[in-house]
């Protein structure tokens, strides 16, 4: 359950603000009373209050973030893309780069926000087999790991300006409105699913909505700071997950996929993604009084499909 809220509105500044995660955190928090100041890239989406920015082009100006009480920062080029070098560079540089702007824009400022939420991944751990993980655990070494590094790196001036900073190390979220589970559904409910690979990788996921109470959390839990592991408190396998979602849907869940099949679409994108696997924990959310709704998968299926079939 997200941590009680503050008494007045906050004004909490957005970046990735029409994603998935994004542009549900946005109506979250603007349900709750707070006023939400998105920064977008595209000047058509942009309404009264947001600001226009392109990391790639232009330079934030400190004045973006004048008055915000905190900043979530959740942009960057999605991943789920065969890797080609122009890929991978994109990937890196819209991270790298939208990071360190807004690390110099917040540093810049005489009021300063309160707190500062930066995106990352568990791809931070790499593949690390059967290990269980947790924020104490040391980085991989392919190239989700070393992004991961390196955009957590670039946030850290925030803490050093003395910004309380919560690395966001998310998992896979869990939406029937995006990501991995909006492509597998139909694939699914035709009867035609199964694991991927070997069906032995960890898949450690959270759902959507523990997912923006775990961020609410965040922004109020002066307990934390660092990494934080936005993730369930029960891994899966592939093979489980694969077989849960079969029951949930009450449809056959047997077919793998080859990972040279996966291979062969996605190359380097499968090999770190879906044939990877880190079984994480959240250590430092547990420890800092968070509650899951959702703790088991196949209660956060249940729950995110329902609410899909109740909008």
């Amino acid at each position: 359950m997200p941590a009680d809220l503050a008494p007045s509105p906050l004004t909490v500044a957005v970046t990735g603000a029409t994603g998935l995660i994004g542009s549900a955190l946005v109506d979250r928090l603007r349900s709750r009373g707070h006023s939400v100041r998105r920064l977008l890239r595209s000047p058509r989406a942009a309404g009264p209050g947001d600001v226009v920015w392109d990391p790639a082009r232009d330079t934030l100006a400190p004045q973006a973030l004048v008055g915000a009480d905190a900043v979530v920062h959740l942009a960057g080029e999605p991943i789920a893309h065969r890797w080609t070098a122009a890929r991978k560079r994109a990937i890196r540089d819209s991270r790298q780069q939208s990071t360190e702007q807004l690390a110099q824009a917040v540093r810049a400022l005489d009021e300063k926000p309160r707190v500062f939420l930066s995106g990352s991944a568990i791809g931070y751990y790499g593949d690390r087999g059967d290990a269980l993980l947790d924020e104490t655990s040391v980085p991989g070494n392919d190239f989700l790991a070393r992004l991961c590094v390196e955009w957590e790196g670039a946030a850290a001036p925030i803490a050093d300006a003395g910004v309380r900073l919560v690395l966001l190390r998310t998992g896979v979220v869990l939406s029937p409105n995006g990501g991995a589970l909006k492509r597998l559904l139909p694939i699914f409910r035709l009867g035609v699913g199964g694991p991927l690979g070997s069906g032995r990788q960890w898949m450690s996921w959270i759902s959507l909505s523990d997912h923006l109470d775990a961020v609410e959390h965040a922004l109020f839990a002066d307990s934390l700071d660092g990494p934080v592991n936005l993730v369930a408190p029960n891994p899966v396998t592939s093979a489980e997950f694969a077989s849960t979602l079969g029951r949930v849907l009450t449809r056959p869940a047997l077919l793998p996929v080859p990972a040279f099949a996966l291979e062969l679409l996605y190359g380097e994108m499968a090999r770190a993604t879906l044939l990877a696997g880190q079984r994480v924990l959240p250590k430092a959310l547990v420890a800092s009084g968070f509650e899951f709704t959702e703790p088991t998968l196949e209660g956060a299926l249940r729950a995110e499909l329902q609410e899909q079939r109740g909008s």
